[in-house]
């Protein structure tokens, strides 16, 4: 549970953008099979956490104007003997403050009734395709009875106020992002200190997640990526099995969660002692990119022209390199740098890595408001088998992450402890 019931705070908040006749549905996360009668490892579904607290697989939230219904597993000794100890509906009514507590036995027979004459019906379309049919038949069963004076929701819409309710942290958010933060930076400076020539991948893969359990976290909030050499011109890598040698650059992107909030962080360092020249030279031009749009990342500003600014730098940079020919503005105009940057500058961080909120508000980017928190993230990347640039850059691709809050005045940076200047890296590949 978070702590002072926060939850009841963000329940009262909703009630008050609901209007009558509006009716909003979040179902919790259920268990799922990895393999045969083996499940994943279970991690609650956010929107429900975010207003519950309750990390129970399978509850079902509704919320109306001024009501508040719910419906969850029963309480049976028999199976709690196998997963746990249930909340059961009289602890949850009492806990989210309750208009009426339902078990789930019970929900399709009170669905349509708490739906009746419900004009618009909010649910988050896409997570489940058989809980999103279940309620478009349920909508059109009602609309059917017209006649006898009831009808049923004539709109469906994904709650985008929802969201925006999580874009923006509270305090006490935030206080998790950092120890999200502090844990993550422990790991990936083992990690680091780790890494050298001949281990594989995975070695230093069970350190982050290792580090991140012993310290309290749930583990990674995302499947680590630990990229050596080549791999690492794989944005999304995740074989992690490869065999680290000496000469190639290692990155690293993995970050814990802690109390369902989690970091993000992207090193970049040698599997060896130090750089060399080349790695250098690419190393403080992403660098420089990151650090650039650290500094503008202030109320006002929109999300685009931080990207926009980081494709400035690097592109000037890949023109320094001889990589690109020296026109700035066609080479941002068409496209030209996206051979070596493919990615945007950063996303919304949260309780989700790719945390919730809209990027674009009428058409226009939106503007950086204090609360939101987002990753900076430029880097560059050099096909292995791409021909057209001289041998000596391809295969290498760098990245460097961090998680920034918007404040009032000056960002702040949440993940500075983690080592990222080529003088720190190297010190601590020494130590």
């Amino acid at each position: 549970m978070t702590s002072n019931y926060i939850h009841l705070n963000r329940l009262q908040k909703l009630n008050s953008l609901l209007k009558e006749g509006e009716t909003l549905i979040i179902f919790a996360a259920s268990h799922q099979i990895r393999n045969r009668d083996v499940e994943y490892k279970f991690r609650q579904d956010s929107d429900y956490f975010y207003l519950t607290s309750i990390s129970e697989a399978d509850g079902i939230l509704v919320l109306q104007k001024d009501k508040r219904f719910h419906f969850c597993l029963p309480k049976n000794k028999s199976e709690e003997i196998w997963t746990g100890i249930r909340l059961g509906k009289e602890k949850i009514g009492s806990l989210l403050g309750l208009t009426e507590s339902f078990e789930l036995k019970e929900w399709s027979e009170k669905i349509e009734e708490i739906l009746t004459n419900t004009s618009t019906l909010f649910h988050f379309f896409g997570k489940d395709s058989n809980r999103d049919r279940e309620l478009i038949e349920v909508s059109a069963r009602l609309n059917r009875k017209l006649r006898d004076g009831k009808f049923g929701p004539n709109r469906i819409e994904i709650p985008e106020f929802l969201h925006e309710m999580r874009l923006v942290k509270s305090e006490e958010e935030i206080q998790f992002l950092r120890e999200a933060a502090v844990i993550t930076d422990l790991g990936h400076r083992e990690a680091i200190r780790a890494s050298r020539p001949g281990i594989k991948e995975f070695e230093l893969e069970s350190i982050l997640e290792s580090v991140y359990l012993r310290n309290g976290s749930w583990g990674g909030g995302y499947g680590h990526i630990v990229a050596s050499g080549k791999n690492a011109t794989i944005l999304h890598y995740t074989n992690n099995d490869d065999v680290l040698h000496e000469g190639d650059l290692i990155l690293i992107d993995s970050g814990a969660e802690k109390n369902y909030y989690t970091a993000d962080i992207t090193r970049t360092f040698p599997v060896g002692k130090q750089f060399s020249p080349l790695q250098k030279d690419i190393y403080e031009l992403v660098l420089s990119a990151q650090e650039s749009v650290i500094s503008i990342c202030k109320k006002g500003v929109s999300f685009l022209d931080l990207h926009n600014k980081a494709v400035e730098i690097l592109t000037r940079g890949l023109m320094d390199l001889k990589l690109l020919e020296s026109n700035l503005e066609k080479n941002i105009e068409e496209g030209l740098y996206k051979k070596f940057y493919m990615h945007r500058t950063g996303h919304y961080l949260g309780m989700d890595v790719h945390d919730v909120g809209k990027y674009y508000i009428n058409g226009k980017s939106r503007l950086l408001e204090p609360g939101q928190v987002l990753t900076v993230e430029p880097g560059l990347y050099f096909d292995p088998e791409d021909t057209d640039i001289p041998d000596k850059f391809r295969g290498i691709g760098i990245r460097i992450e961090d998680d920034v809050l918007i404040t009032e005045s000056e960002p702040e940076v949440l993940t500075f402890r983690t080592p990222k200047t080529i003088s720190d890296l190297e010190n601590l590949k020494k130590d």
